[in-house]
């Protein structure tokens, strides 16, 4: 592994990259040692929002959710404002989802230290777009439960909400391997939720739903297997769906976001890469915070049975990098428009930012605005969240 370190400015202001097309780059304000797992919102009024966790550590119960903003025409980021504050449990994964009826939702995951498997998912509303917020409610409590990416709102008024679930076989620690995905549907504004399983979707989470013109629903999802990213459709709100199924695009068991733009195209976000020749492996995701026992269990139970019927494990480790933008024209059956945004050499096989060891590009978030720019945040070596601001045609060129 390389001593290499850097350390980023993060003061807000945007800066204009000189390559022809627009292009704008920032990193959002932060004092917290360690930003992550960023989501964007576009506000009415042109404003907008990023939300992402931030402490010491992802698993610490040092960690919690951050908002900051970009008013409309403005070109610095606002300082961050935390938005919640379990001294028990790390907070992480946070959503942001605009109702119908304008009210702000902020979702996350709260987990007691190192244990995804004891997640619950909690929520705030603001009624005055984000300025101030309401108080911190529970709104799924069974352990394990988990969210990434954001609620869509159905033709039907329905409101969907993808999560999966953290699963640990007695006697072992979580490590992603019987980790499956589901759907929550609303159909009275979020105060009463039904579920919908997604068949066969073990090792397929994050699953990430955008309405087609056709009226399909289309899912992608990152990966455990750290092989391809999936794709799963459904024609009947969200009801049932189709068994997931490797798309041609890698995916290195890390988050991805899509989203469709104002002409009907979809835009995506990923990690243009796999863990195909891969020889660095971790134990699990947090490994460098397990106690001496957990550790233990890990190692003795890595080869044995969480191991799926196809003989695959969760893989751990596999650089994440380069953070990619792609192009589909046709619904999401290719993606024949490819731009990198960030290159390097990905190493994450470390959390750890105290010392700047990781240097990952990972968990992005995209949005278009109504005036075509295609927003994107994502983690920078785990030091920063990244904001750039690009169009079509630049991803194209």
């Amino acid at each position: 592994m390389s001593n290499q370190s850097t350390t980023i400015v993060a003061d807000g202001k945007l800066k204009m990259c000189l390559d022809g097309l627009e292009h704008v780059e920032a990193y959002i304000p932060s004092d917290c040692i360690q930003n992550h797992a960023s989501n964007l919102l576009v506000l009415d009024n042109g404003d907008l929002l990023c939300t992402w966790f931030g402490g010491t550590q992802e698993g610490i119960a040092d960690i919690h959710i951050y908002l900051s903003r970009l008013k409309k025409g403005q070109k610095e980021w606002s300082k961050a404002v935390k938005l919640s504050d379990d001294p028990a449990r790390s907070e992480q994964n946070p959503i942001l989802f605009r109702a119908p009826d304008n009210k702000l939702w902020l979702l996350y995951t709260a987990q007691k230290s190192g244990n995804q498997d004891t997640a619950i998912v909690r929520y705030r509303i603001s009624e005055d777009e984000g300025y101030s917020w309401g108080p911190i409610e529970t709104l799924f409590d069974q352990p394990g439960t988990f969210i990434r990416q954001p609620i869509v709102v159905l033709d039907n008024g329905d409101w969907l909400l993808p999560v999966f679930y953290c699963i640990t076989p007695p006697g072992q620690k979580w490590t992603g391997n019987k980790d499956i995905s589901a759907v929550k549907i609303s159909k009275d504004q979020g105060e009463s939720w039904e579920e919908y399983k997604v068949p066969n979707s073990l090792g397929c989470v994050h699953m990430n739903i955008e309405k087609l013109d056709d009226g399909t629903l289309l899912a992608l999802f990152r990966s455990r297997w750290a092989d391809h990213i999936y794709s799963s459709r459904s024609t009947d709100y969200g009801k049932t769906w189709s068994e997931p199924i490797p798309t041609q695009l890698p995916n290195n068991n890390s988050s991805i976001q899509f989203t469709k733009l104002n002409n009907g195209h979809l835009v995506l976000v990923f990690n243009n890469m796999n863990a195909d020749n891969c020889t660095e492996r971790r134990l699990s995701l947090y490994d460098e915070i397990e106690d001496e026992e957990d550790t233990d269990i890990l190692s003795a139970n890595q080869d044995t049975p969480e191991k799926d019927d196809e003989g695959r494990q969760a893989f751990w480790g596999a650089p994440r990098a380069p953070m990619t933008v792609a192009i589909s024209e046709d619904g999401g059956r290719t993606w024949p428009y490819k731009k990198d945004i960030e290159i390097g050499d990905g190493y994450a096989m470390t959390n750890n930012s105290k010392e700047k060891l990781n240097r990952e590009y990972s968990y992005p978030s995209i949005k278009q605005s109504a005036d075509g720019k295609i927003h994107i945040a994502f983690t920078y070596f785990r030091q920063a969240i990244k904001y750039v601001c690009v169009s079509e045609e630049f991803i194209k060129s």
